[in-house]
């Protein structure tokens, strides 16, 4: 066990030696000073000193669709810290900082050092790959723990499940750094390892466009809603109301009409939904990992501010869409994504305890 902390300590402090990680805190120290500038009373939006006055986009009781303090900074930690600085930021420097973790050991002759102990080359294996994960989700530690402060100083309302950003952060990380960890034993090259990770990255995202997409127009033709029309009266609708009137996939929330069309027949869309869906069933879903914050803290219905018409078919079809983006479970989204990663990290540590380096 000595030995164990002994390598795990060894490997954050040479994780926590690169510049990379100092940076990378710099970065989110400046987020959250700008997270914190950033507000909305009852007429409008502000920004520092600066005021600038929405009809929609205020805290004033008489709004129907009026966004609280805590909820507009609960919208932004979520949309903007979780979406696009840890998820996709951070990440990316993460992957950087740590790419070379493996490959560095195997060409350097650093191993020799750690295999001439009585130690098993799985054990020093996954040892490596835990310092790796603590790097990150220190990290993650550190921005979630400033934006509780955020969250309770200046929107009035102490959010602990910020919290839960920590593990579903490091979790998106694992899942892509195993990738990377299997890349970088087999080509020991820390540049090739990197850049196919960032390619398998950006097939996940184009899975996800496609699940999105396929699932938007299947149920739209189901339910008689021509989605190309759905899109212009978007374009001329009213302003929609900060996290709360859109709905997935980027539809409209406005309860106009839809155009009369039949109900169309939607096998074909079906069946490439299916057919997508299944295979990011064995996939990773980095993107429905990060969304899990968007169901824990936010707490708000997704088609706020819409008429609850029955006869309305293009609400209908938006509360169907949420209902199965929703239907994924935890144990899904998480379990498969795990699983992913465990017959990655199997293979790669098989890799590493065989091989002569």
């Amino acid at each position: 066990m000595t030995q164990t902390l002994a390598i795990l300590l060894a490997a954050y402090r040479n994780l926590n030696s690169r510049k990379l990680f100092w940076i990378t805190l710099m970065i989110s120290a400046v987020g959250v000073l700008g997270f914190a500038a950033i507000g909305v009373n009852d007429r409008g939006m502000h920004v520092a000193f600066w005021q600038f006055d929405s009809p929609m986009l205020n805290s004033d009781p008489l709004n129907p669709y009026r966004i609280t303090p805590a909820e507009f900074y609960k919208a932004a930690f979520v949309n903007l810290g979780i979406r696009w600085w840890l998820s996709v930021g951070a990440i990316v420097l993460a992957l950087v900082s740590t790419a070379g973790v493996f490959p560095d050991l195997i060409s350097s002759g650093s191993i020799d050092l750690y295999v001439c102990r009585p130690i098993s080359r799985w054990r020093l294996f996954l040892t490596q790959y835990a310092g790796s994960l603590a790097f990150v989700a220190l990290q993650v530690t550190v921005f979630a723990a400033a934006s509780f402060l955020v969250i309770g100083l200046r929107g009035g309302s102490w959010e602990p499940g910020v919290f839960l950003a920590i593990p579903l952060v490091t979790c998106i990380f694992s899942y892509l750094f195993s990738v990377c960890v299997l890349l970088g034993i087999a080509t020991r090259s820390t540049v090739a390892a990197l850049l196919l990770t960032l390619l398998f990255w950006f097939l996940l995202f184009g899975l996800n466009a496609a699940d999105a997409f396929t699932l938007t127009f299947k149920t739209m033709k189901k339910h008689g809603v021509d989605p190309f029309h759905m899109q212009a009266e978007a374009g001329r609708g009213p302003g929609t109301r900060f996290g709360a009137r859109s709905g997935p996939q980027g539809l409209p929330s406005d309860s106009s009409p839809p155009a009369a069309n039949p109900p169309a027949e939607s096998n074909g869309w079906e069946t490439a939904y299916r057919v997508i869906h299944d295979v990011r069933s064995v996939v990773p879903k980095t993107a429905e990992t990060a969304d899990l914050m968007n169901r824990w803290l936010l707490h708000a219905a997704h088609l706020r501010g819409v008429a609850n018409d029955p006869e309305n078919r293009m609400f209908a079809a938006q509360k169907e869409i949420v209902e199965t983006v929703n239907s994924q479970s935890v144990g899904w989204i998480l379990g498969t994504s795990l699983a992913f990663e465990a017959v990655l990290l199997a293979w790669g540590a098989l890799i590493f305890s065989r091989r002569d380096f």
